[in-house]
């Protein structure tokens, strides 16, 4: 008793259930190899059924002695064979009949061959045949499945050995998959030989003269899981085959797709009808166009016609894991390359996602009752709720999202979260539960190599599953994770699947009902969306799952939808609001500013449907939509805020294109920031000329500071600001007119000139940014553009003394140094004002204005424009009214000093105080400036792109007018507004600067 007991314990603890039976069969087994016990009990206690591994080992042995011997006397070897007898008594069995593939155990596991290995090896299995059984169909048939299960046995052993082989399920799927495809490949040559007669021998029913077989093009495309190269170890392997004439001169087509045909009959029964070597599992065609009642084979044309013209939802489901598996594969690749548009597009069609949910619950529907709770694949919380909600989420959103548009269930999740379509936490979780849950499956299959997807109901068989499967210690602990991942599974299903946001939103109305597909397309139509499917997508992507951001975006979305509604581009609005929240992801600020802010989260679904133009920017800086919880946040900064900024930014980079870069990012913050102000009304429209051009200000003196550097050059230059820009009333999308000038400082002339010239020249180029392009341009110097592009001060004097014309004094109205050597800029204003502010001007001189300004009405508006509706050149619009003020200026700034400034408001409220302009008319000339300017940068705004002219199509007028305050709907309001306000101020320019009396105003 004393030594039967230590024994007993010993087996026991190694997991042998029947104690006795095993010490008596571990003793025989001892005694017949001639092994030490000891050593055979620690093998036999890697396995998940001792016991069976023990029985089957002592079957082996009286069948194959050498053989197994050889492999028990090398430990890990003894120990791979121990562990796949007892997780396989299908595998025991086959080498059982194959003693001579025991050998392979005592080779070390690898992963699974390549599908090019495994198409070679198994190819090799019949071109070993010769003679007379080369195209014996039982010799072929056995031939292939020995060869196959040989590889599998190969697989199974990586797979056993493994430490934790939820990590490698996907490798071991894919292998399988691989070798499904390579035992094909070779039914297929197979069939070639037995369809096959020779030249001159006797015809016979179903064989074909060798030429016109070999011209037979056939591919076949794998389906489900052996397309998606997730395959189990035992599983019906879905295919459609598709032929093709290689040679019509050989073999016409309806001859090649005859011959096809029996081709894939032919290979069909090597693979799965019952024979010598039992069959490897069942080829199922069944999901070809018309299912059982279509075609076995038919021509690529032939399935695209079908899948064009009659193919229902669920058939572009099914094709979503097809690909090239056996046979030709070129052939297999167009195929797959016709079907795809037709896939990815598939969720357009009208019903889909209910159609996709039905089949779900209709497969639900069919599992026996007794089943139910054991469907490791079809039941609640199993295995196809996973691939059914992946698969809808990738045809929902792979249409314009090539990522995700994956085979595998895993990949597909994979690229679902890394898109954001589904929350990386769910992706993670819902990846691990799959890779439980196929686990389970492989070693329920493995077990006796037999298609099965119920979980073993006694203790016994859950016992032994548990430790096949490394997930519990016992039937108790695989029960638990069992259960915990099924619940887990449905519950991620029913509100992924399920979730009505995928195929509608959430019903606006107070009466809080949920839509289904085609009414919230049609709500969201009526409600302003163009592409409302597209809408829904959006939707889906951005509240799928159950992570933090997903679940606060969910209970903001009805609100959002209707904030994005009340803008005037719902669509781009909605798009630009998923990518910012792709980008910010679980950023904790952007959530809590979503959930906490609604006025932040209104303003940005403002911003976002109504400007192309700050969407850009903020997907370029989303950072900046921190912004939107505190308008303060938004007034245009001072410049000497921005001057601080710049010198510290000096201070800390030496390297002029270090420095420069930093300027350009800190230029593309401060647009953003200014053009949220002006859509936002945070400041007016003079503020907002202020802030630019204090912007473009900081801009170019950071630059030039940078470029020179703190050593002495020879030389002062400065930059004089010049138009808009000197007035300080820049519009977003404005260019920067500017004057260089320079004096030297003990450098010769020549190489005065020279350097101005290089700063010049590094001004330009440091200031270029593709992201958001910045033009200098100096256009209003002295003889325009053929005049040098900077002069000293001396050269500005002597031209301005002798060669001058009115147009360039009017041009100096507005000069301002904005830039470089303080002593320069003062001593420039002081000749500029000279020639702008003249003691009197000859009427020679005023005549010559008025002169230059009807020309440029007539030469310089664009051909075909509407001089009605240019905002800038147009009848009544901005140059009518700065051309008004700079001739009061030119004529009267001599003697009232208040007109000398460059600011066009500014002068035209001092020409009112001094009399020389009626109120009336100073406020109509005013109102028509501020809005031409308003509508000009809100042009900018809504387009992304500069223009002046005011549009006449109603969706471009409407996304100006939303930009400057005006109601839903005010397109003809904004247009009638600004044609009125120009009418007016055109009179008042055509009496006070041509004299003109003006005609009768039509009452409007």
């Amino acid at each position: 008793m004393s030594r039967q007991a230590p024994t007993l314990g010993r087996l026991a603890r190694a997991g042998f259930d029947d104690l006795d039976r095993a010490a008596a069969g571990l003793s025989r087994l001892a005694e017949a190899t001639g092994l030490d016990g000891e050593a055979l009990l620690e093998a036999l206690g890697a396995a998940a059924d001792p016991d069976s591994a023990l029985a089957e080992l002592e079957r082996l042995h009286d069948r194959a002695p050498t053989e197994v011997v050889a492999v028990l006397a090398e430990p890990a070897a003894a120990d791979r064979l121990a562990r796949l007898v007892g997780a396989s008594r299908g595998l025991a069995d086959f080498l059982s009949r194959h003693p001579a593939d025991i050998d392979l155990l005592r080779a070390l596991p690898m992963p699974p061959p390549s599908s090019a290995e495994a198409r070679t090896l198994l190819l090799a299995a019949v071109d070993e045949l010769s003679g007379a059984v080369a195209d014996d169909p039982d010799t072929i048939a056995a031939a292939i499945r020995a060869r196959y299960r040989r590889l599998l046995a190969g697989v199974a052993v990586y797979d056993l050995t493994r430490h934790d082989a939820v990590d490698v399920v996907d490798v071991v799927a894919a292998g399988l998959a691989d070798l499904a495809g390579a035992a094909l490949d070779a039914a297929v040559a197979g069939a070639r030989r037995i369809v096959s007669r020779a030249e001159g021998a006797p015809a016979s029913p179903g064989r074909y003269p060798a030429a016109e077989v070999a011209a037979t093009r056939l591919a076949i495309i794998g389906m489900g899981k052996a397309g998606a190269r997730e395959l189990n170890y035992v599983s019906d392997v879905d295919v459609i085959f598709v032929a093709e004439s290689g040679d019509e001169a050989v073999v016409p087509t309806p001859r090649a797709v005859e011959i096809a045909t029996r081709l894939a009959m032919v290979a069909m029964r090597l693979i799965g009808e019952h024979g010598i070597e039992p069959p490897l599992w069942e080829v199922d065609p069944n999901l070809r166009p018309e299912g059982k009642d279509g075609a076995l084979v038919r021509t690529l044309d032939s399935h695209l016609q079908y899948y064009e013209r009659w193919a229902k939802s669920w058939e572009f489901q099914a094709l979503l894991k097809a690909r090239p598996l056996a046979g030709d594969l070129e052939l297999g690749a167009r195929y797959a390359a016709g079907v795809a548009p037709m896939v990815w597009s598939s969720s357009s069609r009208e019903g889909f996602v209910e159609s996709v949910q039905r089949m779900r619950e209709r497969v639900t529907e069919h599992i026996p009752a007794d089943e139910v709770d054991v469907q490791v694949k079809l039941g609640p919380g199993g295995l196809r709720d996973i691939e059914f909600t992946v698969q809808l989420l990738q045809l929902v959103h792979g249409a314009s999202d090539d990522s995700i548009r994956q085979g595998g269930t895993l990949r597909a999740l994979t690229a679902l979260a890394d898109g954001g379509y589904v929350g990386r936490e769910e992706a993670g979780e819902f990846s691990r539960d799959y890779r439980v849950l196929r686990v389970l499956e492989h070693r329920l299959q493995l077990e006796r190599l037999r298609r099965t997807h119920l979980m073993p109901r006694d203790a016994d068989r859950l016992r032994v599953l548990a430790r096949a499967s490394g997930l519990g210690r016992d039937a108790a602990e695989l029960t638990r994770v069992w259960q915990s991942t099924r619940q887990r599974v449905r519950g991620l299903h029913q509100r992924l699947f399920y979730r009505p946001l995928l195929s509608a939103v959430a019903a606006l109305p107070a009466s809080g009902l949920e839509l289904t597909s085609a009414q919230a397309e049609a709500r969201l139509a009526a409600i302003g969306f163009r592409d409302p499917r597209g809408a829904l997508a959006h939707i889906a992507a951005l509240t799928s799952g159950l992570s933090r951001r997903a679940t606060i975006q969910r209970h903001l979305m009805p609100v959002l939808i209707s904030w994005f509604a009340e803008g005037t581009d719902p669509d781009f609005g909605l798009l630009s609001f998923r990518r910012l929240s792709d980008t910010l992801g679980t950023t904790h600020w952007y959530l809590r500013l979503l959930r906490d802010s609604s006025d932040a989260a209104l303003r940005l679904t403002r911003v976002l449907s109504g400007s192309r133009y700050a969407a850009e920017l903020l997907e370029r800086a989303p950072e900046a939509v921190a912004w939107l919880e505190d308008v303060e946040e938004l007034r245009p900064r001072s410049l000497a805020a921005l001057q601080d900024e710049t010198s510290a930014v000096l201070r800390r980079h030496g390297e002029t294109d270090d420095a420069a870069k930093i300027f350009r990012a800190i230029r593309r913050r401060e647009m953003l920031r200014l053009a949220l102000a002006g859509i936002l009304d945070v400041c007016t429209v003079e503020e907002l000329g202020h802030g630019l051009s204090d912007l473009t200000e900081n801009h170019i003196a950071a630059l030039v500071s940078a470029i020179r550097g703190d050593e002495p050059d020879g030389i002062e230059f400065a930059v004089i600001g010049m138009g808009r820009f000197g007035g300080r009333e820049l519009g977003i999308g404005s260019d920067a007119d500017i004057i260089y000038v320079y004096r030297s400082q003990g450098a010769e002339a020549d190489a005065a000139h020279s350097r101005a010239l290089r700063i010049v020249s590094e001004l330009v180029r440091l200031s270029e940014d593709a992201r958001l392009p910045f033009d200098l341009d100096a256009d209003l110097r002295p003889e325009g553009r053929n005049g040098v592009v900077a002069r000293s001060l001396d050269a500005y004097r002597a031209y301005y003394s002798r060669w001058s014309l009115t147009w360039e004094a009017q041009a100096l109205l507005r000069a301002r140094g904005v830039a470089g050597d303080a002593a320069l800029v003062a001593d420039f204003t002081e000749l500029a004002d000279t020639v702008r502010y003249p003691r009197e001007i000859a009427e020679q001189a005023v005549r010559e204005v008025k002169r230059i300004k009807a020309r440029v009405e007539n030469e310089r508006l664009p051909q075909g424009a509407d001089p009605t509706r240019h905002l800038k050149l147009g009848r009544g619009s901005i140059s009518d009214v700065e051309w008004f003020v700079q001739l009061v200026q030119l004529q009267h700034a001599a003697e009232i000093t208040a007109l000398r400034t460059t600011s066009t408001l500014g002068a035209l409220e001092a020409a009112t105080e001094a009399g020389l302009v009626e109120s009336d008319d100073a406020e109509t000339l005013r109102a028509a400036w501020v809005f031409a300017s308003r509508a000009r940068s809100a042009l900018t705004l809504w387009l992304d792109r500069t223009t002046d002219v005011l549009p006449v199509e109603r969706s471009q007028l409407e996304g100006v007018a939303r930009i400057m305050g005006y109601p839903a709907g005010s397109a003809t309001q904004l247009e009638h507004d600004y044609l009125q306000l120009t009418r007016r101020a055109r009179a008042v320019f055509d009496r006070g600067f041509y004299g003109l009396e003006p005609k009768r105003e039509p009452t409007v």
